[in-house]
């Protein structure tokens, strides 16, 4: 291969062949997913795992997470204590091994391990590769013995600190800045993580501490699951309690469901495989769909809330209003990556949809009342989805939704090329004026907002239908909604929402987050949906200007202009008191505005606030706002 006039030979000693802890270091993202704040948290979710799959063997009973002041976790468990004598085939201690080499784990051994979650032997090897130290302490054998690792290396030999009767591990580790983009945990990431732990494994108290703010707090939960979907039904109405609870066996796979009903319309399905949370669900969430639409289906038909000629119950239809935990153990899991996002065994899907059709009709069958209202519930939200289908022809048929002409109020731009196209949704004419002026019309689209947005999370999509502005904002985008919605077909890949920073613009901003998460969830998981932060202060001294995004900012500029002499100062509630050529500079403008992008890590804790702040229930909104009213940082009265 000729490369700048030199001949180079490509062979088998240009490739690098990349082992243990150099191939980690060097594509951490192979291993945690990415090197992002989630990457990060992942390795605590590994050390915590292992810590885990003590419990599940029955040898461990208490778990504890310190954040610590320096930046460090620490993990330690009562466990039976990572072995430390020497390896047969390594000739060194089995600790270092562990910590060391890959796939050295003892998760490959059936009779050690029945179940795990740490099932690549890559967890705690990764957790080492990836921190600039890591120190381990192991009680067993009445001994507690020491070893400290850097960047992955044994840094000390496996040492004896003394005498101790109990047994465990203790991993305390410093992630390395080197690999990670940002190196400071988030309690609350790692708070909600061990929470749910707890509910999958009811005989385990886990322990959590910040010693940054001096928070603590412990989580165990004997009902487990079953408790686990009661909690997230709390702030709503249950259509019976206590929720279906089963748990049975088929094969090697274990299967756990807990189910329960209330009176709105949005879906809640979390899916677990060996305690990983499978986020993009898989066989285990395919097997539960299909089971129960079918065991719905049968009874509605057998007790004749069907008519033989009529259509079967959809599995939107039954779903609406579910909350509902899948959770499933199983000897060899095939996650799709590292991160275990999906679960892939063939086998499950049959396995779980076997175990859920008979203990549902079981269920159904034991619970006439509770079955009952199940089946009613979903025949209305059939009705719905037929009215919903006759809107939607109605809309076509007026051009509107897709393929018809877009929204008189869109002022749209020249570009054709999503991918560089963008649309910012403007709060009232004032700010859309100014928003039009001060574009870049080649490539950022305005489409204004006026009139009252439906709150979706009290409204089925036949009603959602029927508001104009939700229509209208459905039409510019192009991707239609519900079933129906095309990801593919979306005209801009920057949904941007910009309102006022004051009370009205904060309802506005919740009500377009709630339709785009309740209803146009791909745009969010697709990483289309922005909010723009307009500037709050408009600092003026002598020729110079600053403009700031909160009091923190502002006070700052003052005090590095030496304090308030001679300087003037604005205060920004609306979008439309700035002129076009403002609003472009700090806010509109790629190269000086802040974005920030819309995410949903955690689908509990969203789908909690999201029905705490908009739905029908007051009690718990008044908590929240006087439990979170020290935190508002912006309050226009």
């Amino acid at each position: 291969m000729a490369q700048n006039g030199t001949e180079t030979s490509y062979g088998a000693e240009s490739i690098q062949i990349l082992e243990g802890l150099t191939a980690v270091r060097k594509r951490p993202a192979m291993y945690i997913g990415s090197t992002d704040g989630r990457g990060l948290h992942h390795l605590i979710n590994e050390v915590v795992d292992n810590s885990i799959d003590e419990v599940l063997r029955g040898a461990c009973t208490d778990i504890s997470v310190v954040l610590g002041k320096d930046g460090t976790c620490t993990v330690t468990d009562n466990g039976g204590g990572i072995p430390v004598e020497e390896h047969p085939r390594y000739h060194r201690p089995t600790l270092e091994i562990v910590m060391t080499v890959l796939h050295a784990g003892s998760k490959f051994d059936r009779n050690t391990y029945k179940v795990s979650g740490g099932l690549h032997g890559v967890g705690i090897h990764v957790v080492n590769a990836l921190s600039a130290f890591v120190e381990v302490r192991v009680r067993r054998g009445g001994k507690r013995y020491l070893q400290r690792f850097e960047r992955g290396i044994p840094a000390s030999p496996l040492t004896v600190e003394g005498e101790d009767a109990g047994t465990g591990t203790e991993v305390r580790f410093l992630p390395d800045p080197q690999i990670f983009e940002t190196v400071v945990f988030d309690k609350d990431v790692v708070s909600g993580r061990l929470r749910e732990l707890a509910f999958l494994n009811p005989t385990a108290t886990i322990h959590f501490a910040d010693e940054r703010d001096g928070s603590r707090e412990t989580f165990h939960y004997p009902g487990g699951i079953q408790q686990f979907v009661e909690e997230m039904n709390a702030n709503k109405n249950p259509l019976f309690s206590p929720a279906c609870y089963f748990h049975t066996r088929r094969e090697d796979v274990d299967v756990e469901v807990a189910l329960q009903y209330n009176d709105g319309y949005n879906e809640l399905v979390l899916s677990y495989a060996n305690n990983i949370g499978t986020t993009d669900g898989g066989t285990h969430l395919m097997g539960f769909r299909a089971a129960h639409t079918r065991s719905l289906n049968d009874y509605a038909r057998k007790q004749g809330y069907l008519k033989a000629d009529r259509e079967g119950l959809t599995g939107e239809d039954v779903r609406e209003g579910l909350v509902a935990i899948v959770a499933v153990k199983v000897l060899e899991p095939q996650f799709e990556g590292q991160t275990k996002a999906r679960l892939g065994n063939s086998e499950v899907k049959g396995a779980v949809e076997s175990a859920t059709y008979e203990k549902l009709v079981e269920f159904l069958e034991e619970h006439p009342p509770t079955a009952q209202a199940m089946v009613t519930k979903a025949l209305q939200a059939a009705q719905a989805r037929e009215a919903a289908r006759k809107a939607r022809e109605l809309t076509r048929r007026k051009g509107l939704l897709e393929g018809g002409g877009l929204p008189g109020r869109l002022a749209d731009c020249h570009s054709r090329d999503p991918r560089v196209s963008e649309i910012f949704l403007v709060e009232g004419d004032s700010a859309g004026g100014s928003a039009k002026q001060g574009r870049n019309r080649e490539f950022q689209a305005i489409l204004p907002l006026r009139g009252k947005i439906l709150n979706v999370e009290k409204a089925r999509l036949d009603k959602m239908l029927q508001n104009e502005v939700i229509r209208n904002l459905i039409t510019a985008l192009g991707t239609n909604i519900g079933e129906e919605m095309d990801l593919s077909k979306l005209r801009y890949h920057r949904v941007i929402l910009m309102t006022d920073a004051d009370v009205d613009g904060s309802h506005i901003r919740t009500l377009l987050l709630t339709l785009f998460y309740r209803k146009m969830h791909e745009l969010i998981e697709g990483g289309h949906v922005y909010i723009a932060l307009p500037p709050l202060y408009r600092l003026v001294k002598g020729k110079e200007v600053v403009w700031t995004y909160s009091d923190e900012e502002r006070d700052r500029q003052v005090v590095a202009w030496g304090g308030m002499e001679r300087v003037s100062m604005q205060r920004y509630k609306g979008l439309g008191e700035m002129n076009p050529e403002q609003l472009w500079e700090t806010t509109m403008r790629p190269e000086t505005r802040t974005l920030l992008q819309v995410t949903v890590e955690d689908a509990q804790k969203a789908d909690e606030l999201f029905t705490i702040l908009m739905g029908e229930a007051v009690e718990p909104r008044r908590r929240y706002i006087e439990d979170h009213a020290r935190e508002v940082t912006n309050l226009d009265i």
